[in-house]
Formats: C-alpha cells, structure tokens, sequence
C-alpha cells in the first residue's frame, strides 16, 4: 500500500477544508485565511500546494466533492433491484446527509453554482453537474431507455433533486426531498415501462 505523505495529508486538509465551507456559505464568503484556519496546515503551505491562490484551491475542492459524491451515491445504489429503488436510496442519502447536518448541508456546489465566479470554478460546477447526469442517464440506458432521451430524463431528474435540495433547506423538512423522489419514481415507471404497454391506453367514453 501507497504510503501517504505529509504534503499530501496537507493538501487533503486544505480541500476539504475548502470543500466544506463552499459548501456552507459559497465562494466569494469564503476566506484564505478562514481556509488555513478551518484546515489546521500551516499558511505557507496553501500556496505550496495551490500556486494559483484560491481559484485553484476552489476548483480542486468542488472537484474531490464531484468524486466523493460519485462515490457514495454509487455504493448508496448499488444493491438496488431497478431504478425506483435506486431514487429511494439516493433521497434518502440526501435527506440523512442535509438533516444530520442541521440543514446547513445541501448541494455541495450550489451555493458557488449562484455566484459570478472566475472560468475555472464555474467549469469545476459544470463538470460536478455533467458527473451527476452521466451516472442517471447511464442507468435509464442501462434498463433500455435510447440515449437521447435518458439524458432529457437524467436533466429533469437532477433539476428536481437540486430545486427539492433547496426547499428541504429552507423549510428544514425532508418533505420536499420525499415528494420529488415519489413523482420521480413514477415518472421512471412510467418512461421504462414496456412500449406495447404504454400503447394499451384506455380509450375514452365515447
């Protein structure tokens, strides 16, 4: 196994230090010396490690939190028996997370996503953004549906997750983050179900 370096143990602090309070409070709040401060690594080692100041410190955070997000979303999914159960996993991660946050925690990019920031930290919420949709629209191509629309599927999809984020931070309640995942789960229902099934409409009273 790769032993761990301490550079590279600074450099991790510094991200997620970074990666947390943009989360909290959003790009232009967040302070270098609030960075050093929440971190614990020593000043001089913030542009060691981050020669480009705190752009480049911004991007490598959104980005490690893309990954990490990747990453529990896949393993909150991946005994789900099809896609209904896959939504109710990933509400729910996202209703525990936000909650046991004391509804401080929503999108972790949202909050910079709403502010004029520089080309390399928008591009960094984009890539977030592009990440989140390859994983939906992957899996509704998975169980037949044409890649054209499962990519219009995964953006509606991750549209409604982050506008129901948004309202169960307000109104700190999961409600609107359960109410989303339910016509989201129907709505899958409905785009997977069998063609010769969706043609058997009912026909009206004449």
């Amino acid at each position: 196994m790769t032993e761990v370096t301490k550079g590279e143990r600074t450099r991790k602090k510094l991200v997620d230090a970074t990666a947390a309070l943009l989360r909290r409070q959003g790009y232009h709040a967040t302070g270098l010396s609030e960075i050093v401060a929440e971190s614990g690594a020593p000043r001089g080692s913030l542009y060691f490690h981050f020669p480009g100041g705190k752009d480049e410190l911004a991007r490598a955070a959104l980005l490690a939190s893309a990954a990490e997000w990747r990453a529990r979303i896949d393993a909150a999914t991946r005994d789900a028996r099809d896609l209904g159960e896959a939504i109710d996993a990933t509400v729910a991660l996202l209703a525990d997370d936000l909650e046991s946050s004391g509804w401080d925690n929503g999108c972790p990019v949202a909050a910079v996503a709403l502010e004029a920031t520089s080309e390399p930290v928008r591009g960094a919420v984009q890539e977030h953004f592009e990440s989140w949709l390859d994983i939906v629209a992957a899996r509704l191509v998975a169980v037949g549906v044409a890649a054209s629309p499962a990519r219009q599927l995964a953006t509606v999809t991750l549209s409604a997750l982050e506008g129901a984020l948004l309202l169960a931070r307000v109104t700190r309640s999961r409600a609107p983050l359960v109410a989303v995942g339910q016509a989201l789960r129907a709505m899958v229902a409905l785009t997977t179900r069998p063609a010769s099934a969706r043609r058997r409409m009912p026909r009206a009273a004449r």
